[in-house]
């Protein structure tokens, strides 16, 4: 459907320099949580208890906050609540939750005035990770268990891939021809513009141009709905970044699956006043193509059964210092916990809710290690090749603190060993992957081996695998910025990496006031392992259904 082949842009200023296949929307997942009891206490003489539950969830300064709580179920040991909790579910934060069920014995809020039925605090993560089958767990000191089972709340989501060129462009320029780029905007309620869902790349001194093939979520690009309007507007790009408007026609995504023919006139309000009738449009559009298919989340993915495997691998090298030093960054003289050990935290205290049994190896680089002190850039921090596991992330910090005295920090700093040690797990569930694999690599230098780094990462971007690099210290770190794709695909051997899986952060971008942010460290390493997982997912063709569960 063509809403009349234009619309009026009123005083909307010109879009910024276009910067081809960015959404300026990123959609949140909604979790639903549904919450019983079994084998409560009793607390009433003359009937049963009547139990309710309440949900508090923490604030930035750690404190626990209600957040909502259910109706009461009136003489039941064993209640299920029809009220659901409704929250955002974001991967990269570790979201604390504590769920308090007491006895309803009068009308008062303060649930302080009521008996209590025991409670429980758990993440987010671990809710969701459990699947259909749901989150089990004893009352703490109290009798009975809660459940918790999860549902994302969505609308239907797909991969939208759009082919869309133009022909018989008007000409904006004097001296040559237009430079345009297409732009797809929402169109709010009232009619007003909305936010920028899709912007080509430009096509310069181009009358007819043809444009990328791009692929974007329909959550994105219409936030779900497929009968909202949107705006195609071509503009011919201009440097001052006044960019002029060629022309625009409204339709749907609805309009654009179900169309037999998919050609749109362009039209320019204010030329079409100028001429009237004379005036017939400023050029055509045409989608050449389209094709959705379905699209999952990362969520899917987790509840049907996907396992994270984290993996640490912590640079020994000598450029850290001497343990013993209080200037080194591997020093544990004191109570506030060195780099290293905060790195570690950040991440693996939201992995490890991922990972059913929570055993991680940890590897260690750049050091002399016992009996013989041969230089070593890959072996376990617990220094038993029979014992190479860690119980959770305390027991990565175990090992790790056991660990530094024994060894000779040594050098140099080589990525590679550890990146090929992760590679050899992976391999093995290219074609069942039930497993997906997160390496943390925590350095304090620019490293030695640089090509062979990148020919290793390269050859890594078909395999279940993220890798996170965390610099500490004060160290330049800018050379490192080339492993992470966001930039630009990686190159070796005259390979494109098709998919970026490194993460970089600086340690120190992330200290305020002497101490570490913890919350938005956590953020800026994790936020893109979920994106990497589904592009993973997508280009091997794997769906949440035909996943080998390992629970």
């Amino acid at each position: 459907m063509n809403f009349g082949g234009g619309f009026n842009q009123g005083n909307a200023s010109a879009p910024p320099p276009p910067q081809a296949g960015h959404a300026t929307d990123v959609p949140k997942i909604l979790v639903q949580l549904s919450v019983s009891c079994t084998g409560l206490a009793d607390r009433d003489f003359t009937s049963k208890s009547d139990p309710a539950c309440v949900l508090f969830t923490q604030d930035r300064q750690k404190k626990w906050r209600e957040f909502d709580r259910t109706e009461y179920v009136k003489n039941s040991l064993s209640p299920t609540w029809a009220k659901k909790f409704l929250m955002d579910y974001r991967f990269e934060e570790r979201q604390l939750l504590r769920f308090i069920i007491f006895d309803r014995d009068n009308s008062a809020r303060d649930i302080d005035m009521h008996d209590s039925l025991g409670e429980i605090t758990c993440s987010l993560g671990e809710i969701v990770s459990t699947q259909s089958k749901g989150f089990s767990k004893p009352l703490h000191k109290q009798k009975g268990s809660l459940r918790v089972v999860s549902e994302e709340v969505n609308g239907t989501n797909e991969l939208v891939e759009l082919s869309i060129s133009a022909r018989g462009l008007d000409n904006k320029d004097t001296f040559g021809k237009s430079d345009p780029f297409l732009q797809i905007q929402r169109i709010g309620g009232n009619g007003s513009l909305g936010s920028v869902v899709h912007r080509t790349e430009t096509r310069d001194n181009n009358l007819n141009p043809n444009w990328a093939t791009f692929n974007t979520e329909s959550r994105v690009l219409c936030n779900g709905d497929a009968t909202a309007p949107l705006l195609f507007t071509v503009y011919d790009e201009e440097r001052s970044g006044d960019h002029e408007v060629i022309g625009s026609f409204t339709t749907t995504l609805q309009d654009l699956k179900t169309s037999a023919i998919n050609q749109y006139e362009l039209i320019n309000e204010k030329k079409k006043a100028k001429k009237g009738k004379k005036y017939k449009n400023s050029g055509t559009l045409t989608i050449n193509s389209i094709r959705c298919t379905e699209l999952f989340t990362f969520l899917d993915f987790i509840q049907s059964g996907l396992q994270l495997n984290f993996t640490v691998a912590i640079d020994f090298t000598g450029s850290n210092g001497h343990p013993t030093n209080p200037a080194s960054l591997h020093y544990m003289g004191t109570s506030i916990e060195n780099e290293y050990k905060q790195a570690i935290r950040a991440v693996g205290d939201i992995i490890q809710d991922y990972d059913y049994d929570k055993m991680f190896p940890c590897l260690g680089f750049g050091a002399k290690i016992p009996p013989s002190y041969d230089v070593s850039h890959e072996f376990f921090v617990t220094l038993d090749p029979q014992s190479p596991f860690c119980a959770g992330v305390d027991g990565i910090m175990n090992a790790y603190t056991r660990c530094v005295p024994c060894v000779q920090f040594y050098g140099p700093t080589n990525f590679t060993p550890v990146i090929e040690h992760i590679k050899r797990f992976a391999t093995v569930y290219v074609s069942e992957p039930s497993n997906y694999f997160v390496l943390l690599i925590i350095t304090d230098g620019i490293i030695s081996d640089m090509d062979n780094t990148i020919r290793s990462i390269v050859g890594s971007v078909g395999l279940p695998l993220s890798i996170i690099i965390v610099g500490v210290g004060d160290e330049d770190f800018s050379a490192m910025e080339v492993l992470d794709g966001d930039k630009g695909g990686l190159r070796a051997d005259g390979k494109v990496a098709e998919r970026d899986i490194v993460q970089f952060v600086r340690m120190r971008d992330f200290l305020s006031l002497g101490t570490y942010d913890k919350e938005t460290l956590s953020k800026a390493v994790l936020a893109e392992v979920p994106g990497q997982v589904l592009k993973y997912m997508r280009n091997n063709g794997t769906k949440p259904n035909t996943m080998s569960a390992r629970r």
